[in-house]
Order: structure tokens, then C-alpha cells, then sequence
């Protein structure tokens, strides 16, 4: 099982987009409060536009709740990362693989970096720039995590319009 993990996200739009890739993706998606936002405001349901209630997603107090319910693999995307996301074995199918990204102003706390720094994971960029959106970052490592894994159960056809509707006139 694939899982994207929150740790107290702040923008409602960027979760919403997140909520959106976890419902295309078929991955869980785990909140970690305090979150930055209501769940029930408008911005959330404009961004997931109508997928939001097709995510499995599960609400935490806290990182240590969050632990204590979710054994598995974790990874821990962080600017300070010093290994990318594409330099991690992400093929085993039977592991539950949790990846861990941190409130847009200030990141995943050094306290649980520090402890886990083997899983620290950036996405490799240019100098010019801090970091990239978080909704952007999340796609990145799970569709990494995906490719790696064949993208498990997910269509690889268009499924409203149909396989041929190029060919069609």
C-alpha cells in the first residue's frame, strides 16, 4: 500500500490538489493536525474538484499517533535531504511505504529528521529556487514510487472517453 503522508499541511489548496493524485493514484493519504485549514472549506473541494470523496484519507493528532498506527517504510521528503527520490528501491509490493512531507512554511521538525536521516529524500533541483510546491513534490515521489513498482493496478487507458476516441471522428 502506497501512502502520502501530511504533517500538519497549511494550505487548503495544495492538500486538495494533494487529496486529487491520492484518488488518481489509489494511494491512502494521512493528515497530521494541527492542519491549516478546515477540511469542509471551499478551496479543499475546488482543488480535489469532484475526487475528494473517492481518497481514503485518515486524520491524526499528532506525528506520535500517526506512528503509532502506521508500521512500515517511511521516507521523509526534505529540502536537506541528501539522497533523491529516485535513489531509493521502492519494488517491493508488500510493504507499506509511507512518504512524509512537512508543512509548506517550515518542513517535517528536525527532531524527526535527525532521527531518520538514512530516509531523508529531496527532489534534485537548481540553486535558484528553495523548494518546489508541496502538491508538485508529492507527485513527483509517488508516481517515482509507481514507475518503480509498474503502477500496480492503474489504468493505463483514458477511462471516460475510451481507448480510441483519437481515432474517432
Amino acid at each position: 500500500m502506497l501512502n502520502v503522508v501530511l504533517f500538519e499541511p497549511e494550505i487548503p489548496e495544495n492538500t486538495g490538489n494533494i487529496m486529487r493524485t491520492c484518488a488518481a493514484t489509489k494511494a491512502r493519504l494521512h493528515l497530521i493536525r494541527p492542519l491549516g485549514f478546515r477540511m469542509d472549506e471551499n478551496s479543499i473541494k475546488r482543488s480535489g474538484v469532484n475526487y475528494i470523496d473517492k481518497v481514503d484519507y485518515t486524520l491524526y493528532d499528532d506525528y506520535e499517533d500517526f506512528c503509532s498506527k502506521n508500521p512500515g517504510e517511511y521516507y521523509f521528503m526534505t529540502r536537506y535531504g541528501k539522497k533523491a527520490h529516485s535513489e531509493f528501491d521502492y519494488t517491493d509490493k508488500s510493504k507499506n511505504i509511507y512518504l512524509i512531507f512537512g508543512k509548506e512554511s517550515t518542513g517535517i521538525p528536525k527532531e524527526i529528521l535527525r532521527d531518520n536521516l538514512d530516509r531523508c529524500i529531496r527532489i534534485p533541483s537548481s540553486d535558484n529556487v528553495r523548494s518546489l510546491n508541496l502538491s508538485n513534490c508529492v507527485a513527483v515521489v509517488l508516481y517515482e514510487v509507481l514507475r518503480q513498482q509498474d503502477y500496480l493496478d492503474l489504468s493505463r487507458l483514458e477511462p471516460f472517453k475510451g481507448e480510441d476516441w483519437l481515432l474517432e471522428d
